[in-house]
């Protein structure tokens, strides 16, 4: 059974993923990334949590604009003394999974925060003088041909795609387009390396590396990618039962999109997705002569 055909017997009722492996050119609307799929691939799925990369792949690109400025100290209402887009996008700006409310100062420890994304994106879309959803759209969504791609409401989870579309972004963070290679390098780099925290519904991990908008596995276990994941794979899982992963080292990536929300299917999924990353790692492995030569 290959990896993907083991995707379809995860429970629920509807499950569509794909592996991801670069093109040779550099993808473009018009030039997909080379890819395996199984399940209906244009089913619109509500993302969860993977909005976070997509509303930080953004903020980047504002910071390359200098629209914003990721170390500069934020004048906003509800951003506390001394935090910047960094801590906020890097999950160490102080701030708990949904309230405003800061609760320690930042750089202390490493607290999953929808709020902190949210505000982050707040804070591009104030100085940009657009709503956030539409300098999402036009700086990632468009350029990269994700048509049914939709943000709706929170910029750390609202919103809605399908697996065509978010291969084309999975193919983004295996070969950057839309952001310069130190800017790619900076998303994926783990910030403030030393801070302990919780990846939700996970475990605790000290220390719990995090790079700008995604999570990086490092040393920590068990994790939700696979045992044989390199420490610099990045990427994160949803709420809603999605998930999706780059490792650099073996230079592929997944996505993987269900309808059933992961508090109802955890324990499953906690052993189903390491499983199925195992695999995928496995079947391009360089004695199956799959893996596309660096």
């Amino acid at each position: 059974m290959g990896a993907l055909d083991r995707v379809t017997s995860w429970p629920a009722d509807h499950t569509s993923a794909a592996i991801v492996t670069p093109t040779v050119a550099p993808h473009t609307t018009g030039s997909p990334p080379t890819i395996s799929t199984v399940g209906d691939v244009d089913r619109v799925y509500r993302l969860a949590s993977l909005t976070k990369p997509l509303s930080a792949w953004a903020i980047m690109i504002g910071s390359e604009e200098g629209i914003v400025h990721l170390d500069a100290e934020l004048d906003h209402p509800n951003v506390q003394s001394g935090c910047t887009l960094r801590h906020l996008l890097a999950h160490a700006g102080g701030y708990g999974f949904a309230d405003r409310t800061p609760l320690s100062v930042p750089e202390r420890r490493r607290m999953y925060s929808n709020a902190g994304i949210e505000l982050a994106a707040e804070v591009l879309a104030g100085a940009a003088d657009m709503p956030f959803d539409d300098y999402v759209t036009e700086a990632v969504l468009t350029p990269l041909g994700m048509q049914h791609t939709e943000m709706r409401g929170s910029p750390a989870h609202g919103a809605r795609s399908t697996v065509t579309d978010m291969v084309r972004f999975v193919a983004e963070m295996l070969r950057p387009q839309l952001v310069a290679p130190e800017t790619a390098a900076d998303i994926k780099r783990p910030q403030y390396p030393s801070l302990a925290g919780i990846v939700p519904d996970v475990g605790r991990f000290d220390p719990c590396p995090w790079g700008l908008g995604v999570e990086i596995r490092g040393e920590k276990s068990p994790h939700w990618t696979g045992s044989t994941n390199a420490p610099s794979t990045f990427g994160h899982f949803g709420g809603s039962g999605t998930m999706m992963w780059v490792d650099p080292d073996a230079d592929v990536g997944v996505i993987a999109l269900t309808d059933r929300r992961f508090d109802e299917w955890r324990d499953d999924a906690l052993r189903l997705w390491p499983e199925f990353s195992d695999d995928v790692l496995a079947e391009l492995s360089p004695a199956n002569h799959s893996v596309t030569p660096r």
